[in-house]
């Protein structure tokens, strides 16, 4: 059977690690750089993005400060996020998961930052908006109950 978005919604428990994070831009020949730090980051969350224009880091913000003095030519957000994630191993073929988290935050005005991993999402929000995001996820979820 297909899993979907109500399956997913239903099973999934909305997990944070408590932690603040940063998000970091370097140049994409800063990839070894950055690989290294991600590997001895050693903590339970990170992500590394790279595209044609630049590198992504999204890291805590006690990685960023051990890790600041290799991280120099980084720009650094200002923003601080808290980390979001629906937990519930999610399909590939499933449609319009991350749709209806989007739907559901937008019409609170919160602003997210999504990276998918191979069965999981992961959500980043303003640490300001974070008790409101998860407040309005758990509404979401009780659509679904």
């Amino acid at each position: 059977m297909t899993q979907t978005v109500a399956d997913a919604l239903r099973r999934a428990s909305l997990y944070s690690d408590g932690r603040i994070y940063r998000m970091l831009k370097l140049p994409p020949n800063a990839i070894t750089l950055a690989a290294g730090v991600v590997a001895e980051i050693g903590l339970p969350y990170c992500a590394l993005i790279v595209d044609k224009d630049e590198l992504t880091l999204m890291i805590s913000d006690e990685a960023e400060m051990a890790f600041s003095a290799r991280l120099r030519a980084a720009i650094t957000s200002e923003r601080e996020y808290r980390l979001i994630t629906p937990d519930a191993a999610l399909e590939p073929e499933l449609v319009g998961f991350m749709a209806r988290i989007a739907e559901s935050l937008a019409s609170a005005s919160i602003p997210i930052l999504a990276v998918s991993a191979y069965s999981r999402d992961h959500l980043f929000v303003a640490s300001d908006d974070f008790d409101t995001a998860m407040r309005t996820l758990q509404r979401l979820q009780e659509e679904y109950a």
